[in-house]
């Protein structure tokens, strides 16, 4: 089969190696469709480690080519989004039902060979059978939407509600649908008003560039109070996580999604005087099945966020693609 291998940082080769054969437990999956995200281009870039050489990529759909023993679902032919993280199942974490912070999980892409290649071996209980009729260009997201269908759950979002997203990239225009899709209006802001048109198209009923200043004001005109009920972060930025708090009203919620590695400033002291709600929240539990019906019954548009294709062959371009301004999602085909 072939294969994108990373030897090392930037240096990123389409191979014929030896396809992968499942042992039991697991299925071997044939790509049809995978996305790139920042996390891929952190590792191709170095500055994210792993154990070279690794096939990176982690958002992916596929069809199933063989399974190992013992697996009687999913089934050879069976079409299959694919979880990209488990668990060990056994650490206390786990067995009270927050395998999403289990200290040993595995991320395909990562700790194992992922998506960016012909064939890719996975436990079968990663797999989750796609609905009929729904594309792989729609299905290929499943991912990061399951991890905004938890952030925003986690956020305790009701309809009738004002939210505002931080952040106007895949994981932003995503939650601004599927708050839309709970009932709440939702304020859409971000560094650059280069996606605000899409943002509108997809449900945000306003948008706000940061740079403008004055987030609180317009948070509180937007909601007609003291400012939102809840805000959604997804930029991953220090700052992003004080934006956020300008823009909720005391007594609201902020769930924070991005990953920022820099020390934040935040000022606790208006947490704790607002009686403000922070959460984190870290990928997914038990929220692919909601984001593919979401997908399915036509509430969320994926597709409308793939703005680059490449073959697997130009995977090189696909990674200079994704720094570029006007991209959002970029899409291989093995």
């Amino acid at each position: 089969m072939r294969a994108a291998l990373l030897h090392g940082p930037r240096t990123l080769r389409v191979e014929t190696t030896a396809a992968p054969q499942p042992a039991a437990g697991e299925t071997l999956v044939r790509v049809s469709m995978a996305g790139l995200c920042g996390t891929d281009y952190s590792i191709f870039s170095g500055e994210r480690p792993v154990r070279y050489p690794r096939v990176m990529g982690h958002e992916f759909v596929g069809r199933v080519e063989a399974v190992g023993a013992g697996v009687t679902a999913p089934r050879v032919g069976d079409r299959v989004a694919i979880e990209p993280n488990y668990s060990c199942g056994v650490c206390p974490l786990c067995r009270e039902g927050n395998r999403n912070l289990c200290l040993t999980r595995t991320a395909i892409g990562i700790d194992v060979d992922g998506c960016f290649a012909e064939l890719v071996r996975v436990p079968s209980r990663c797999c989750w059978l796609a609905p009929a009729g729904v594309a792989d260009e729609d299905l290929m997201m499943t991912e990061p939407l399951a991890v905004v269908v938890r952030a925003v759950a986690r956020g305790q979002v009701r309809s009738g509600e004002t939210a505002a997203v931080v952040g106007a990239g895949t994981l932003g225009l995503l939650a601004v649908q599927v708050l839309r899709a709970r009932g709440a209006r939702v304020l859409a802001v971000s560094r650059s008003a280069r996606r605000f048109a899409l943002a509108r198209e997809l449900g945000a009923e306003v948008t706000h560039a940061i740079a403008d200043g004055a987030l609180e004001e317009v948070a509180r005109d937007f909601s007609h109070r003291e400012g939102v009920d809840c805000v959604v972060e997804t930029a991953g930025t220090a700052e992003a996580a004080s934006e956020a708090l300008e823009l909720v009203r005391p007594g609201g919620r902020v769930v924070l999604t991005g990953l920022p590695h820099e020390p934040t400033a935040i000022r606790f002291f208006s947490v704790v005087r607002r009686e403000v709600t922070i959460l984190g929240s870290m990928i997914y539990q038990d929220e692919f099945a909601e984001a593919m019906r979401l997908v399915a019954a036509g509430e969320v548009r994926t597709r409308r966020l793939v703005t680059n294709q490449f073959a697997l062959g130009d995977i090189e371009r696909a990674f200079a693609a994704h720094r570029e301004p006007t991209s959002i999602k970029v899409a291989l085909t093995p």
